[in-house]
């Protein structure tokens, strides 16, 4: 019994004892000089209570590995100061090189000075000098020549910077310069880089340049392995003669996509014009593009600026970077343009740059000063941004208001043909079913002599260039001149007669407003009539 008790006593005493020593070697905080080929000591030295190690020294402390050609260790104090090869090393991940070093093992602080190099995992910190905080994973780099991570394929350089051993990420502060072989450059004061996800965030004025764009924000990210950014804070892209801004911006180096949200602006410097949304999708490499949410088409190559509305724009190139390049641009779902001397309504509008060609579909007006122009559909063939012909397809009406507001002078017919001479109107042509309703006016007094109803197949009018009338001619016509106070009352307006001057915009603030042609005026949809069968 007595021996069984003992055996019992001895085999808790024991247990205890590995307990206890298990948990001195878990909190165990010494630097263990492990290896150096010669000790002195010298207690009234330059070094007071340090031992002088020589000769392949070797620390230990707390699974950090730490050698150099020499140093003075404080055993009290438990500490050293390393001279020559200093290196700490813990595990496969890390390892810290440099000229002189100090490391305390009670604050778990290292600091290493001159040709100072940290691996950790895939990357290379350099530096004139190093402060590593092993408690905290953190690693202060600075230096008169500044500091330089290799991370990948990626180099970034900067005056000042820190390390996060556990996230693996880095922040660099002023004059900093993120390049890779890629052809990007970031330039910036504060950057914010993740070494696992090759992401860079800048704050503040930044600049980053790649494949001939370049980038102006104050607060965005890049992915240098995909070559995606996202941009805030109202950040602008650059590329050749083009430029986009926006609230929000997502860019793509590699398929050259943009997106953009909130008062997105798409400028064309070289072309001058440009699209303004809240929400906009453009591709430098396609030349595609799609705008919507109070979208405008802006136009200011000419002198007076066009602005135009649409629920959505979209733009379609083909044959992009070549001498053939076209474009379509399709604006649709109420559609309203202004500019000081036009102004255009319509439900949706297409332009070939092939033919500059522009038309405009589903119940269009165009309106110039005191005219109005409208029909089935209306075709505008543009020069240089300059109307050269146009054409009215379909119910085919032209309206002038006189000077007194009261009478209007009106063509209607099947279709209607103008021609243009350096932006000027120089001939109407009107053909088929010719209807016409003209008041003349006394040139020594300005006043209405009476009304002339005229029907013919074909009317054509010449204009001098100040817009003028010096010649009509017609073909086979009936006509009829009536005195003013002789005139039927349903002579005064064709049966096709209508004047929209409610819908009319008024300025360039006016296009969002859509205002829908009255009921019962819209045109009626004709039956085309096929022609007989050969029996």
């Amino acid at each position: 019994m007595l021996v069984l008790m003992t055996l019992t006593l001895c085999t808790i005493v024991g247990a205890k004892g590995k307990r206890q020593r298990a948990v001195a070697r878990k909190t165990d905080t010494r630097v263990y000089l492990q290896h150096a080929d010669l000790l002195s000591y010298d207690v009234y030295g330059a070094h007071p209570g340090a031992q002088f190690v020589k000769g392949k020294v070797s620390f230990l402390h707390k699974g950090m590995h730490l050698t150099c050609d020499s140093a003075y260790y404080y055993e009290s104090s438990n500490s050293f100061e390393a001279y020559g090869h200093v290196k700490m090393r813990q595990g496969d991940t890390l390892t810290l090189v440099g000229d002189r070093g100090y490391y305390d093992g009670n604050d778990e602080m290292g600091h290493v000075w001159d040709n100072v190099i940290l691996t950790h995992r895939g990357s290379k910190l350099y530096c004139d000098t190093l402060d590593y905080d092993r408690m905290y994973g953190i690693a202060d780099a600075y230096g008169s020549a500044g500091i330089k991570l290799t991370s990948k394929k990626d180099v970034l350089t900067a005056d000042w910077g820190r390390h996060y051993m556990d996230s693996n990420h880095s922040e660099f502060y002023y004059n900093v310069i993120l390049t890779n072989d890629k052809g990007l450059r970031i330039e910036t004061d504060t950057l914010i880089y993740d070494e696992r996800t090759s992401l860079a965030h800048v704050t503040g004025p930044s600049v980053i340049t790649q494949k001939g764009s370049k980038v102006n924000t104050t607060d965005s990210y890049y992915n240098t392995s995909t070559e995606r950014s996202e941009l805030f804070g109202r950040s602008t892209i650059y590329n050749g003669a083009k430029e986009i801004t926006a609230d929000s911006l997502y860019h793509n180096d590699r398929t050259g996509e943009n997106e953009g949200y909130g008062n997105v602006i798409y400028k064309d410097t070289l072309n001058r014009n440009m699209l303004i949304a809240d929400h906009c999708i453009y591709n430098d490499q396609t030349g595609d593009g799609f705008v919507t949410r109070n979208a405008v088409a802006v136009d200011y190559s000419q002198q007076d600026t066009l602005w135009m509305h649409g629920d959505t724009i979209r733009i379609h190139t083909l044959y992009i970077n070549t001498d053939s390049v076209q474009r379509e641009v399709y604006c649709y779902n109420h559609v309203r343009a202004y500019r000081n001397d036009l102004q255009a309504v319509c439900d949706s509008l297409v332009f070939h740059s092939v033919d500059s060609c522009m038309t405009m579909y589903k119940d269009p007006v165009v309106w110039t000063q005191g005219n109005q122009l409208l029909g089935e559909k209306i075709l505008v063939y543009m020069n240089d941004s300059t109307v050269r012909y146009a054409e009215v397809l379909g119910q085919a009406l032209s309206v002038q208001q006189m000077s007194d507001s009261v009478h209007f002078n009106q063509i209607a017919s099947r279709d209607m043909r103008a021609y243009f001479v350096d932006g000027k109107l120089r001939e109407n042509w009107a053909v088929s079913n010719v209807q016409v309703v003209y008041y003349p006016i006394d040139e020594a007094d300005t006043t209405i002599i009476g009304l002339n109803y005229t029907e013919t197949d074909t009317l054509k009018m010449y204009l001098t260039p100040e817009r003028k009338l010096y010649k009509i001619w017609m073909c086979a016509s009936t006509g009829t001149l009536y005195p003013l106070t002789q005139t039927p009352p349903e002579k005064h307006k064709l049966p096709s007669f209508a004047w929209f001057d409610y819908m009319r915009p008024r300025s360039k603030d006016d296009i969002f407003v859509w205002i829908p042609k009255a009921k019962g005026t819209e045109l009626k949809q004709e039956r085309r009539r096929e022609p007989p069968k050969r029996k």
